[in-house]
């Protein structure tokens, strides 16, 4: 194939429409192609050519900024190269989408609700209007958004295949709008056009707090459609004077779940609203990231009878809704994870606890149907593998619902307990890609912050998340708040503050974008962030300087200065056998200081790579890095607080002089062994306890670990039924569920499956030239008895592969380099060297 591929604006999927003026452009480089010397880019519109930058002596191929000018009217773009190869042909034409958000004279609209209804049970409301075409339609677009979830319908056709939207933002800063063509949906005549109107995230519950009415009390849309029809004329219908509103019969709520029954109330008009956010139109915006779609239908694994009830089971854990088709009567529909000893759906470990009351509140996932007809509830999702049914029903199917991001890694092995385990986190993360990264699809599903910092880097594996992580960093950073701290969950409703500015949670803001740099090398991603990078790592550098821990005595030594060992900090978080969760209240210095080291050493060397001021930074790092060592480690490598944690996070952070690391490896190794070889863990390290021991020489020990079954281990929750990742190593036991079965921080060890087992790896200090997976290294780590790993990464350049085997005290290596890359090769006591584009073999002796 002697022409570019694979063809992107910005982060986006061809034909996803893009908000950006002058999109950044990336491709593919034709096969075997070593080096790109230049490209030519042009716009076609029409069928003409309507701008050409002509030939531009560049090497880079991945979110090139081409020069288009912005405006520049177009429906295509096509690239060509000079490569090595020679001069490439024009590429296949890939959709120029480059568009934004135009309302014109539309005026937000608000249903007629003179009394606001309690939470969890609010109506879906109809907005409606008619409008009257002269002639045939030949073009037809609409822009809608709304505050609330909405959906579209003309002439009672639902209009497009996003879920959710216009999605979940920080919407005081920041709300999306969809753009649809709708010419299909349009005729000569009468067309009528509703939209469906519930709580969503704007005001429905959701959260730890599950408190309603986070962002605003009152549901709106805006709606703006804009035909040229065939007689030469134009019709424009926008939201203001002459809708009318009513409850649909339906109510919505994201937590709760959705009911339908008939529609009897009366039309009313529809009222037009004015001033605060409605009148700010600089927050609308397109996405950068994917939309929600379904993306699956499952079939029923079995139906059982239990208690008179209908009980269900899917087969595995997911998040979305059921779809059924109801005779008259009532049906009432109940979604869990877990089936009691009577055969029934229990839902009690899902239960989410009032703060202010100290009691525990319904774990909601409810669904209702009252008449006939097909049942889909899509203005609420639900996590679940079973569905109790009371009443009757047919044709009975889940519907898969996250966020449509493109499959980019895969991994296999010899051993099908570690494929079930990378196939359960990477289900395990989609059931939690809901328009933003959750933690889990049906206790809170809200963005916690100390989630995708665990998660991030091995979602990069196996997804395309760059856009996903950018239009989320871009709502934290929007919603942080004024002394710098991040909210433990971005988008953050209104609320109590006391429990934001978590180190470890916060610190996410740092450490996601190094790592979508690291993965996606996207330097504008980095600059945009980089002011609530500053702001974070400020806060905590200030509160570790102002504050004293209150039983402390004397005068503060110098070290104290870079000490945070004060302030709100979940800790390392639900750590095997601790019982009850650990005090956020308590001190956890130890964590946060090493977050502090963390930090700060990671925007050091991002203010580098921007050219900002850099010093202040390697100044904190360099000072939280000595006070966590005059601390909390002695002089024999030991650690104040000997948790295996603290080992792996002291080694993964460069906390620990290279004259004591061995021997705070062993200590992590020893801990390891008196736990049987099991995961002593919790929430913030347990991705990076293999490659800790792989690294510092302790393979088969990571192997062990990775294999051991029982509690704590990753095969043992499959043998105990996961489907999914639980938030408890024990969250099966002795016939009871506990906390969520969804929840996918620990299955960040799939990371360890992607970079030794397979061994494919990112530089962990990648400069301009390297990142992106532009220099890379093939690593395997061959062990724990597999006769043979494989995994293939979609890199921003092109496919990777890594495949071995061994056998006879040999080991065989495939590797395949994408064009335009190089990758350094090492084997177990061997090093190869670099290889360029293409595909390579190798066979070693092993060492004995």
């Amino acid at each position: 194939m002697n022409q570019p591929a694979e063809l992107r604006l910005e982060h986006l999927p061809p034909g996803q429409p893009c908000g950006v003026p002058r999109p950044r452009l990336s491709w593919w480089l034709p096969e075997n192609a070593a080096v790109q010397h230049a490209y030519a880019v042009r716009i076609v519109h029409d069928g003409r050519v309507s701008w050409e930058s002509g030939r531009r002596a560049d090497g880079r191929s991945v979110l090139v900024d081409a020069g288009v000018p912005a405006g520049v009217p177009g429906s295509e773009w096509q690239v060509r190269v000079w490569t090595d190869l020679g001069e490439s042909g024009w590429s296949a034409p890939a959709p120029w989408t480059v568009t934004a958000p135009d309302f014109g004279t539309a005026q937000w609209i608000e249903p007629a609700e003179d009394a606001v209804p309690p939470p969890g049970r609010r109506p879906v409301y109809n907005l409606h209007t008619e409008c009257t075409l002269g002639a045939a339609v030949v073009q037809a677009t609409a822009w809608a958004t709304a505050h609330g979830v909405y959906e579209l319908f003309i002439n009672g056709v639902r209009v497009g295949d996003q879920e959710l939207t216009p999605g979940f933002t920080a919407y005081r800063s920041r709300l999306q709008a969809q753009r649809y063509d709708v010419a299909g949906h349009l005729r000569e005549g009468v067309n009528t056009v509703d939209i469906l109107l519930s709580d969503g995230w704007f005001r429905g519950r959701h959260g730890f707090e599950r408190t309603a009415d986070g962002f605003g009390t009152r549901v709106a849309a805006l709606l703006a459609l804009d035909a040229t029809l065939a007689d030469g004329t134009s019709a424009t219908v926008v939201t203001g004077d002459g809708w009318r509103s009513r409850p649909s019969g339906m109510t919505a709520d994201l937590m709760d779940g959705q009911t339908r029954g008939p529609a009897t109330a009366e039309w009313a008009a529809a009222r037009p609203v004015r001033g605060g956010l409605y009148d700010d139109r600089s927050r609308l915006e397109l996405s950068v990231a994917p939309p929600v779609r379904r993306a699956a239908e499952l079939a029923p694994v079995s139906v059982r009878r239990a208690g008179g009830s209908q009980v269900i089971d899917f087969g595995r854990n997911l998040n979305g809704w059921v779809r059924l088709t109801a005779p008259p009567g009532r049906i009432t529909l109940t979604h869990g994870e877990f089936l009691g000893p009577d055969g029934r759906v229990d839902t009690g470990h899902l239960r989410a606890f009032d703060f202010a009351t100290r009691q525990p509140l319904p774990a909601g996932q409810v669904d209702v149907v009252e008449g006939g007809g097909v049942f889909e509830p899509r203005h609420t999702t639900h996590g679940f593998r079973y569905v109790q049914i009371d009443g009757r029903a047919e044709d009975v199917t889940a519907v898969v619902v996250h966020t449509d991001l493109r499959r980019t890694g895969w991994f296999r092995c010899g051993d099908e307990d570690l494929n079930a385990l990378h196939e359960a986190a990477t289900r395990s993360f989609l059931a939690n890609a809901c328009d933003l990264p959750t933690d889990c699809p049906q206790r809170e599903r809200s963005g916690f912050t100390g989630d995708w910092q665990v998660y991030a880097g091995a979602a990069a594996f196996t997804h395309d998340v760059a856009g996903f992580s950018d239009k989320w960093l871009r709502d934290l950073a929007a919603d942080q708040l004024p002394d710098g701290r991040v909210t433990t969950i971005a988008p953050k409703p209104s609320g109590g503050t006391a429990m934001d500015g978590s180190a470890g949670w916060g610190d996410a803001s740092v450490i996601v974008p190094w790592e979508m740099w690291r993965a996606y090398g996207d330097l504008e991603l980095l600059r945009r962030q980089f002011g609530s990078m500053r702001r974070w790592v400020g806060f905590a550098a200030r509160t570790a300087r102002e504050n004293r821990h209150p039983d402390r005595r004397g005068a503060p030594a110098p070290h104290e200065e870079y000490l945070w060992d004060t302030g709100f900090h979940f800790g390392e978080w639900l750590e095997p056998g601790e019982t009850p969760a650990p005090d956020p209240g308590e001190d956890h210095g130890i964590v946060a200081t090493a977050y502090l080291a963390r930090s700060a050493d990671l925007l050091s060397r991002i203010a580098t790579l921007l050219g900002e001021d850099a010093d202040g930074y390697r100044r904190i790092a360099a000072g939280a890095r000595e006070a966590w060592q005059r601390e909390y480690l002695a002089a024999d490598g030991s650690i104040a607080v000997p948790t295996q944690a603290n080992h792996v996070r002291a080694l993964a952070f460069g906390l620990v002089p290279s004259s004591l690391r061995a021997a705070v490896a062993a200590r992590l190794v020893s801990l390891v062994e008196r736990a049987g070889y099991r995961v002593g863990t919790g929430f913030l390290s347990t991705g990076l306890l293999l490659p800790v021991l792989a690294d510092a020489g302790y393979v088969d020990e990571a192997y062990r670990v990775l294999l051991a079954r029982g509690v704590p281990s990753w095969l043992g929750m499959l043998d105990r039924g996961a489907t999914t990742i639980w938030e408890y190593w024990d969250g099966v036991d002795a016939g009871r569920a506990r906390g969520s079965l969804n929840h996918y921080g620990k299955g960040a060890v799939i990371s360890f499956l992607h970079t030794h087992v397979a061994g494919i790896r990112l530089p962990d200090d990648p400069g301009a030239a390297e990142a992106g997976y532009r220099r890379f290294v093939v690593q395997p780590c061959p062990g724990g008895g597999l006769r043979w790993a494989e995994a293939e990464h979609h890199s921003p350049y092109g496919v990777i592969r890594s495949a071995w085997r061994v056998g006879g005290g040999r080991m065989w290596l495939s590797v395949t380099v994408p064009p335009g890359t190089r990758a350094r090769i090492r084997l177990p006591d061997k090093e190869i060297g670099d290889a360029g584009p293409g595909a390579h073999e190798w066979r070693v002796e092993l060492p004995r």
